[in-house]
C-alpha cells in the first residue's frame, strides 16, 4: 500500500514537472516573439535634482491656494495614485479614501493614473487623452502650443507644466482665496496666458531660501532670475523616476531567467494575456500599453469634460475625430493589482471586473451597477439608453470579437496580472518628506488613507 501511495506521489510530481517545462518552453517562445527583455532601470539624475524634485512634489505651494500637491492625486502610501475613482481637486480636505470635497466644488472628470515607470525609456505620450505627447525629433505637443517653452527635459516632465494651470487640479478660481485667507494670485491670471502662471509659481517658489540654494545646486550655471517653471518640471520628473521606478516583480524575475519566480497558474494566465486572450494587442511591449487610444465602453459618470460636459469624450476632445469619441489610452499595467480602482474614471474596483469588462463590453456596459461608486458619483451616472448607445457607437472593433474565458482562464489572467507587482511598492512612505520649505502643511492622516487591492 505504501509503495502504491510512494508511486503515485512520484508520478505526480513527474507530470507537474513535465507540465512545467512544457509550459516554460511556450512562454519562452512567446517571450521572444513579442520581443520582451528584463527592464533596465534608467541612469540616476543627480541627487540634489532628485531631492529638489521630492520637496516640489510634496509642496502645496505649487497649488493656487496653498491646499494641494501633486502627491495629493499620487501618493506614495497610496501606490502612487489617491485610491478614488475621480479626483477630489482644489479645496479639497485630506488624503485617499478620507478626502473630502470643497464647497461648491466638482470632482476631476477622471481618475489619477499611477505613475510606476514613467521615466522609461519608451514613453511618448501623457495623460489620458494624450494631449502631451513628445515626437521623435524631441519636439512636444501639447496644450500650450507655441507657448511651451524649451528646456523642457523629457515627457515626464512636459507632463508637469499642466496641473499646476488646472483650475479644478490645483490653480483654483478666479474669486479664490487661499488657506490664509490672501486673494489667490494664480488664479487671477488668464487661461490665455500659461507662461504668466509658470512665472507666477517660480516667483513663489524662489521666495524660500531652501529652494534657492537647491535650485542653485543644480542648475549653476542659470541665474535665479532666469530659471522657469520648467526647471522645476524637470527636477519633478526626475523624482518621480526615481521614486516610482519598480522592475523586480515577479515577472520581471522571470523574464531575467528564474523560471520557478512565478507559479504555474501565472505562466497559463501569461500565455492567454500574449495568446488567445489577445491583451497584448494593446498591453504591448515592456512597457504594457500600446500609447494609442481604445474605446473600450467604459461607463460614464461625474462631472464631464471641457465642451463635451456632461460627458467625457476622451482623445475626440484633442483631435476633433468622430473615431476617437469616448477613446482613452491604454494603461500601462505594472503593479496593476493594486492601483484599483480601474479604468480612465476609476469605473471598477475590482480587477476581476475590468477583464469580464473586456470580454464583452457592450453586455457590461448595458448590467453595469453604480451602487459600487461612491454616493456623491452614483447620482451622476449616465445609464440611461442614448447615453449607452452614444458609447457603443465608436466601440473599439478589438473588443466585438473577444474570445470568452472561463472562469479558471479569468483566474489564471488575474494571477499573471498579480505576478506584475514589485513587492517593494507597498513600502514608501519613507519617501514623504518631515517637511517642505514653505513650511505648509503636511497634515494627512496617512494611516487612515492607505488601501489595500
Amino acid at each position: 500500500m505504501k509503495k502504491s501511495i510512494f508511486f503515485i506521489i512520484c508520478v505526480a510530481i513527474l507530470s507537474l514537472g513535465f507540465i512545467q517545462d512544457q509550459l516554460d518552453k511556450e512562454l519562452q517562445k512567446t517571450i521572444q516573439s513579442e520581443q520582451l527583455t528584463p527592464p533596465q532601470k534608467e541612469e540616476s539624475a543627480n541627487p540634489d535634482k532628485i531631492e529638489l524634485g521630492r520637496l516640489l512634489f510634496f509642496d502645496k505651494i505649487l497649488s493656487g491656494n496653498k491646499d494641494i500637491s501633486c502627491a495629493t492625486c499620487h501618493h506614495p502610501t497610496l501606490q502612487s495614485g489617491d485610491s478614488l475613482s475621480l479626483a477630489i481637486g482644489v479645496g479639497g480636505k485630506g488624503l485617499g479614501s478620507i478626502r473630502k470635497m470643497g464647497k461648491n466644488r466638482l470632482r476631476i472628470p477622471r481618475n489619477s493614473p499611477e505613475i510606476f515607470n514613467r521615466g522609461a525609456e519608451g514613453w511618448h505620450t501623457m495623460f489620458w487623452d494624450g494631449r502631451v505627447k513628445q515626437l521623435e525629433d524631441g519636439q512636444f505637443e501639447t496644450p500650450a502650443e507655441e507657448k511651451f517653452p524649451q528646456g523642457v527635459e523629457n515627457v515626464l516632465a512636459a507632463q508637469a507644466m499642466f496641473p499646476v494651470l488646472s483650475r479644478d487640479e490645483m490653480r483654483g478660481r478666479i474669486s479664490d482665496r487661499d488657506i490664509n485667507g490672501e486673494l489667490n494670485e494664480l488664479a487671477l491670471i488668464s487661461d490665455a496666458a500659461p507662461q504668466s502662471v509658470w512665472r507666477a509659481l517660480m516667483n513663489r517658489i524662489l521666495k524660500f531660501e531652501d529652494y534657492r540654494q537647491l535650485f542653485q545646486k543644480v542648475y549653476p550655471e542659470i541665474p535665479l532670475k532666469k530659471l522657469g517653471f520648467q526647471h522645476a518640471a524637470n527636477a519633478i520628473a526626475a523624482f518621480e523616476a526615481e521614486a516610482f521606478t519598480f522592475e523586480d516583480s515577479p515577472w520581471d524575475q522571470y523574464l531575467a531567467g528564474k523560471e520557478n519566480a512565478i507559479d504555474l497558474s501565472a505562466k497559463r494566465g501569461a500565455l492567454l494575456f500574449y495568446g488567445a486572450a489577445n491583451c497584448s494587442s494593446c498591453h504591448s511591449g515592456n512597457l504594457m500599453t500600446d500609447q494609442k487610444f481604445h474605446n473600450i465602453g467604459v461607463p460614464q459618470f461625474g462631472p464631464g469634460r471641457d465642451n463635451g460636459k456632461p460627458y467625457d469624450y476622451g482623445r475626440y476632445a484633442e483631435t476633433g475625430e468622430w473615431k476617437d469619441r469616448f477613446a482613452f489610452r491604454t494603461p500601462p499595467l505594472r503593479n496593476v493589482a493594486i492601483t484599483g480602482p480601474w479604468m480612465h474614471n476609476g469605473a471598477y474596483g475590482t480587477l476581476e471586473e475590468v477583464i469580464r469588462h473586456h470580454l464583452d463590453p457592450e453586455k457590461q456596459l448595458q448590467n453595469y451597477d453604480p451602487t459600487q461608486l461612491e454616493k456623491q458619483l452614483q447620482k451622476t451616472y449616465k445609464g440611461d439608453e442614448q447615453s449607452i448607445g452614444m458609447v457603443v457607437e465608436t466601440l473599439d472593433k478589438q473588443l466585438l470579437n473577444a474570445q470568452a474565458l472561463n472562469d479558471d482562464q479569468i483566474s489564471d489572467l488575474l494571477s499573471f496580472l498579480k505576478s506584475l507587482t514589485d513587492s517593494k511598492v507597498t513600502q514608501l512612505k519613507k519617501m514623504v518628506p518631515q517637511k517642505v520649505p514653505s513650511g505648509l502643511s503636511m497634515e494627512e492622516d496617512l494611516s487612515r488613507a492607505t488601501k489595500s487591492y
